[in-house]
């Protein structure tokens, strides 16, 4: 299975992930410049966190208008695999590829932590690698992570079974006190309705290195690649 990994002006988390799809598993990965277009030869596309083109506007809404965006919405139409992490699921919001919006945190301050995570779906792609209601742990850096949707939208993605995760305590509970930035519902990561793209605010990529202690991470991407094995 070959990785791309979007590189826009800002990106700050692009060869994080690529240490972990090449380096951990050992799967051909290449860096794309955002004004690249052939993308053609990928199987999955990971837009990384970071803050593209500075986030001057608002999160994700320049990097929209890259010329490689379009590309990576035919490649999701193709039944292809979108991965969009923290900025990344910005990004993916804007561009239509994920429903709702990303908005500023409840606090308004940046949030960089560790939080629990309660792993709502298992029966996707991304979350084959879990047991449904497993609580994992995942870190979190972002100012702008809190989900918002209207409540038809709400409704939809909540009866489709797209929520994979959710921001709970140790046990497990989703509760308003384990909801770190105040999003809808405690949502943290959502998939589209086909089930190849998905958009999360915590960072798996940053907790699948047993170097940092950290490997909860791993099931993300254990379950695309076990499709293929």
């Amino acid at each position: 299975m070959k990785f791309g990994v979007i590189v826009f002006p800002g990106s700050n988390c692009d060869r994080d992930m690529a240490m972990v799809t090449e380096g951990i598993f050992g799967q051909p990965t290449r860096m794309v410049w955002h004004q690249e277009t052939d993308i053609a030869d990928l199987d999955v596309i990971a837009v990384p966190g970071g803050f593209s083109y500075g986030d001057y506007l608002r999160c994700g809404a320049i990097a929209q208008f890259s010329p490689v965006m379009q590309s990576v919405i035919e490649h999701a139409k193709q039944g292809k695999y979108v991965l969009g992490v923290c900025n990344g699921f910005q990004v993916l919001t804007e561009v239509g590829l994920l429903p709702g919006a990303l908005v500023r945190n409840r606090d308004l301050h940046f949030i960089c932590d560790r939080v629990p995570l309660k792993v709502e779906n298992n029966s996707s792609a991304w979350t084959r690698g879990y047991q449904k209601d497993q609580v994992i742990t995942i870190p979190i850096a972002h100012g702008e992570g809190r989900y918002h949707a209207d409540e038809a939208t709400l409704k939809g993605i909540e009866d489709n079974g797209q929520v994979l995760f959710r921001y709970c305590d140790r046990q497990g509970q989703v509760t308003t006190a384990a909801n770190p930035n105040g999003s809808l519902n405690n949502i943290a990561g959502i998939m589209n309705e086909q089930g190849n793209v998905l958009g999360m605010m915590p960072h798996p990529e940053r907790a699948a290195d047993t170097g940092l202690g950290l490997v909860d991470g791993k099931g993300v991407f254990e379950g695309l690649l076990n499709l293929v094995a």
